[in-house]
């Protein structure tokens, strides 16, 4: 498998050196061959090329068998025009990465006032209120006057029944329990249209309970009985802020693991920002980068019907799981070591 590894900004040259490490140790430990291509998007590739990405390395990805990107100073990058491209924009929108997995559960060694949950948000990634990728060209967001901005969204029944069918697919293989997240009572055609796609998916699949449960509720739901889901589906925006409610919830955005995944191509990319506040002091959790990588194992051992991929991805959540039990992880979730110490401390325990 080879995988085109880009650090990021901020505190991503950390994190990922971690990733890394743990890569190439289940690498080795089930024969898997792993080759990882370095490469450079965010500011080092705007110094170096002009632009934060680059055709050439869009094209590196699509040649390759995954993509593990760091976390990107997006906020920085405001005019495409000079080159300040969103790199996690682009690789979704390029290689049509529709389906956001966002897993969020409950660890043996951190407090939790919510009782034990594991659930995984599955975020339509492509259209919706994003005004950078619902249409062709241009924005979808205007300001019409000085005083008056209107944004559209786009939904699409394609859209809604392939993260319909990612969803329902995923659930059988947990809980068999999806939730469809919604705001069909005020936006009823959009979200109309969701809910109609994807109850013809959940016809397909008659063993998996399906509810539907209205965003503002879900949002309560969750931080009062978060065991009672196990499969969480919905459009773009609502995915985003659910995700990250989720992960947070679990005991912090750190441990929130992200696979962007499509047809042909993922991306694995840690779910929290840059942190550019505390790069480079080795504190950063570097679990939500490993976690990652994880999934993008198991996403490629999965389509191509290879075992070791997915030996090796239970692996890693093992160790990770192992790791946070008995504290040994950084100071955000109660450990007392560093990020390099933590990496090392995995690479013992896989």
């Amino acid at each position: 498998m080879k995988i085109v590894v880009i650090p990021g900004d901020g505190i991503g040259p950390e994190t990922m050196a971690v990733a890394i490490d743990v890569l190439q140790a289940v690498s080795q430990k089930f024969n898997l061959n792993l080759q990882l291509e370095h490469e450079l998007a965010g500011h080092d590739s705007l110094k170096k090329h002009g632009a934060t990405v680059t055709d050439a390395l869009l094209n590196k990805v699509k040649n390759a068998d995954g993509l593990m990107l760091g976390p990107m100073s997006t906020y920085d990058f405001k005019d495409e025009a000079k080159g300040e491209i969103n790199p996690s924009k682009f690789f979704r929108k390029s290689l049509d990465l529709y389906a956001n997995i966002r897993p969020a559960r409950t660890y043996p060694g951190i407090p939790s006032k919510l009782g034990e949950f594991d659930v995984v948000v599955v975020r339509e990634n492509t259209e919706g209120f994003y005004s950078d990728r619902n249409i062709e060209s241009g924005g979808s967001e205007m300001l019409i006057t000085p005083d008056v901005a209107i944004s559209l969204r786009r939904i699409t029944r394609s859209c809604c029944e392939r993260i319909a069918r990612s969803a329902f697919e995923l659930a059988m293989t947990r809980g068999q329990h999806v939730t469809l997240v919604h705001k069909a009572n005020v936006l009823k055609i959009g979200d109309g249209i969701f809910l109609e796609e994807c109850h013809k998916v959940a016809k397909e699949f008659p063993t998996v309970r399906v509810d539907d449960v209205i965003v503002d509720a879900m949002m309560a739901h969750m931080v009062r009985n978060p065991q009672n889901f196990d499969v969480i589906v919905t459009t773009n925006m609502f995915g985003d802020i659910l995700s990250d409610l989720t992960a947070e919830l679990s005991g912090s955005l750190g441990l929130g693991g992200s696979l962007n995944a499509g047809k042909d191509h993922a991306m694995g990319q840690a779910a929290h920002g840059s942190a550019p506040d505390i790069a480079g002091k080795n504190i950063a959790n570097p679990f939500s980068q490993v976690l990652s990588a994880s999934q993008l194992l198991a996403w490629y051992g999965q389509k191509n019907n290879k075992e070791a991929f997915l030996k090796a991805s239970a692996a890693i959540d093992r160790a990770v799981e192992e790791a946070i039990k008995t504290g040994r992880s950084t100071k955000d979730i109660g450990g007392h070591l560093g990020t390099q110490e933590v990496g090392q401390a995995l690479l013992t325990l896989i």
